[in-house]
């Protein structure tokens, strides 16, 4: 096993000091504030070939770069092969892919790069031999280095951000070192530009179950997610950016709840008690950057935190509104919990055995919870009793099997019609907006099995985070309400 020694502190523009590859002679390098220079000390067979054994004092960097020193060797050197150059690299592994500017011992100047872990070097040679100073940039996937004036290059070298920027120095003898001093070293870094987000037109929407048809009731620029139906029918519940807002169905139109006693960035895991009197919500605060969930009265007064550890996403009520069910991140795994609505703060973990739980809903009777699990390495639903899925999750139970990644379980009130999510075969997450999307229908299992039913698909949307997180059928049973998301140049 080859262990790379990092120093961590650091040295002028440098934080990674460190040997790369089989060095039996150990390199070192040091900055002198006063004179501007770095002194690197370096060992290794050689920087070329598929591996590369040399001293490097880097840092990592994201984005464009250029990188500029003025480069001199220490002494006569054993082989005038012996290299000092200016890198960016990969990693620090001795085969990552990399490009540098090498000056070597007998004035040689080249453009050297690794075009993939593990691959062979390949040289531009410079014109221009034995230049005091030398200059190497990235610009996008494109590297181009600089002898005294002179180009060379670009070459096109795919990294992946973060990479390592700086200096160093091979002897080209395993047996020896070779010292380089850099001086009048500039290192200028533009970050790339975060990709820029997409926009979005969000189109609310019912649809009637018996007639197989879907109306389009409120449309807004923006994301605007989640909706619940009222109990009494009246109106939608739904969020956008970071607030909770009613939909009524007489007049659409946005209407904000405001909650009492905070500030809260609310996401799109919310929904109302089967009487209607409280709502639950998730929310980050400034009190916590991560989501919590929160109860409140409908109308959004006496807010109560119910979940102390972050993160936690509300998504459903018992029907006694005596506990919520939320997913919470614990130990490195996203795990189904409730929690009694008292506040008390304790939270009892429900799932154990899957890789990822999310989607936890009570069924109407309260006898089973419904969620989805990517379990067994595809997104499918499941349901457990309601008092959790016992040891090894044993006692859990998969409703749904096809190539399709399922998510977000709602069953109708009159716990016959289970309406759920699914998208494209492959999609690892919910989290993008994306076409293809589709929105299925199956009859809910009755008894203790489950038993194989038609799949039905209701549309194909551009949809995905938002769309249908928690349940949004009428009081009825006859409609349900989604979102439906139109890309905005």
């Amino acid at each position: 096993m080859l262990l790379l020694q990092v120093a961590a502190a650091a040295i002028g523009l440098f934080d990674v000091n460190t040997d790369i590859g089989a060095n039996p002679k150990p390199g070192a390098a040091s900055h002198d504030a006063t004179r501007m220079e770095y002194r690197i000390t370096g060992g290794g067979a050689n920087i070329w070939g598929a591996v590369d054994a040399f001293r490097f004092l880097a840092r990592r960097l994201t984005g464009d770069f250029a990188l500029t020193a003025n480069v001199r060797f220490e002494g006569a050197g054993v082989d005038p092969h012996r290299k000092a150059v200016l890198m960016v690299r990969q990693d620090l592994t001795p085969g990552a892919a990399y490009a540098d500017i090498a000056l070597h011992g007998d004035g040689l100047t080249a453009l050297q790069y690794r075009a993939a872990a593990g691959g062979l070097t390949e040289e531009l040679r410079s014109p221009l031999k034995a230049p005091e100073r030398l200059r190497i940039e990235r610009r996008g996937n494109r590297i181009t280095v600089f002898a005294g004036g002179t180009a060379t290059g670009p070459i096109t070298l795919d990294l992946r951000d973060p990479v390592y920027v700086g200096l160093g120095v091979s002897s080209h003898n395993a047996e020896v070192t070779e010292t380089a001093v850099f001086s009048d070293v500039r290192l200028e870094n533009q970050p790339a530009p975060a990709p820029a987000q997409p926009r979005f037109r969000s189109k609310i929407t019912i649809f009637d179950v018996a007639a197989r048809q879907s109306k389009v009731i409120f449309t807004g620029d923006g994301v605007i997610e989640a909706p619940n139906w009222s109990r009494d029918g009246q109106y939608l519940l739904v969020n956008t950016n970071g607030n909770l807002y009613r939909v009524p169905l007489a007049g659409p139109a946005l209407q904000q709840v405001e909650l009492e006693g905070g500030t809260y960035r609310c996401n799109n895991d919310h929904d109302l008690t089967r009487d209607g009197k409280l709502l639950a919500f998730s929310a980050s605060t400034p009190q916590s950057r991560q989501s919590q969930v929160f109860t409140a009265t409908a109308d959004g007064k006496n807010v109560k935190l119910i979940t102390p550890k972050a993160p936690s996403y509300f998504h459903g009520w018992s029907p006694d509104a005596r506990h919520l069910l939320f997913v919470g991140l614990r130990n490195g795994k996203y795990e189904i919990y409730r929690a009694p609505a008292t506040g008390d703060g304790t939270e009892e973990q429900l799932t154990s055995a899957g890789a990822y739980d999310d989607g936890p809903e009570y069924s109407p009777d309260g006898k089973w919870i419904y969620f989805n699990s990517d379990r067994g390495g595809a997104w499918n639903v499941w349901r457990m009793p309601a008092a959790g899925a016992g040891p090894g999750d044993k006692l859990a139970q998969q409703v749904t099997n096809d190539p399709l990644e399922d998510w977000f379980p709602h069953l109708s009130p009159d716990g016959k019609t289970m309406v759920f999510l699914s998208f494209p075969a492959g999609t690892k997450g919910h989290n993008d907006r994306m076409p293809g999307v589709q929105l299925r229908l199956r009859a809910a299992p009755r008894g203790g099995t489950v038993k194989e039913a038609p799949v039905t698909t209701l549309a194909t949307i551009y949809g995905g985070q938002g769309t249908i997180n928690v349940n949004s059928w009428s009081p009825d049973s006859r409609r349900f309400a989604f979102v439906v998301y139109e890309p905005v140049p």
